[in-house]
């Protein structure tokens, strides 16, 4: 790999690069690169074959630019690792929201299929509770009904036995007797 080429230079240059920060080469300055939104399988087989290129070493310039190119690849390595990091947290994020809105619907559903069995229990009791009040107006209806045929009976009785009063009394008058009960009253 191209992140290994400190350790391949040759011994008399190697400690004192080994050490030293990534350095860019002045003729030529480069941008750290911008964060890849979302990488490819092409990119990343790019890179793998930019890692497997073999470096030359000629020149402390070219030893310079080389460990340059490294930093750069190292940098792009980690860009792509970032936005691969970041596409994998959406998607993870992604899958638990449509989890989520998943869980939300069935429990949506599940409280209306509860509303409307309640509803139609409601309705049930009602219809019955509507049943039997009207059951218990015609059981109050009857109940009205037989008291006022009782009481027109006593009605009845009362103008029957006060006719028959009337007529004995007639008969009394007319004959000029005393009725026996009557006796008991006066001590006579």
């Amino acid at each position: 790999m191209a992140t290994e080429l400190p350790a391949k230079v040759e011994p008399e240059l190697a400690p004192e690069k080994v050490e030293a920060p990534v350095v860019v080469a002045p003729e030529k300055p480069v941008d750290p690169p911008a964060a890849v939104p979302e990488t490819k399988a092409d990119d990343l087989k790019a890179v793998a074959v930019a890692d497997k290129t073999p470096v030359k070493k000629a020149s402390k310039n070219s030893l310079e630019r080389d460990i340059a190119l490294a930093g750069v690849d190292k940098e792009k390595k980690l860009s792509f690792i970032k936005a691969w990091e970041e596409s994998e947290k959406s998607k993870v994020e992604n899958k638990s929201q449509k989890e989520l809105s998943s869980i939300l619907s069935w429990e949506n559903t599940k409280k209306a299929d509860i509303e409307a069995k309640l509803k139609q229990i409601e309705e049930k009791y009602d219809k019955k509770k509507a049943e039997y009040a009207e059951k218990m107006k015609n059981k109050v209806g009857m109940i009205h009904k037989k008291a006022e045929e009782k009481r027109a009976d006593v009605e009845a009785q009362k103008a029957e036995d006060n006719l028959k009063t009337e007529e004995l009394a007639a008969k009394y008058r007319a004959t000029g007797t005393i009725p026996k009960s009557a006796l008991g009253c006066f001590g006579g």
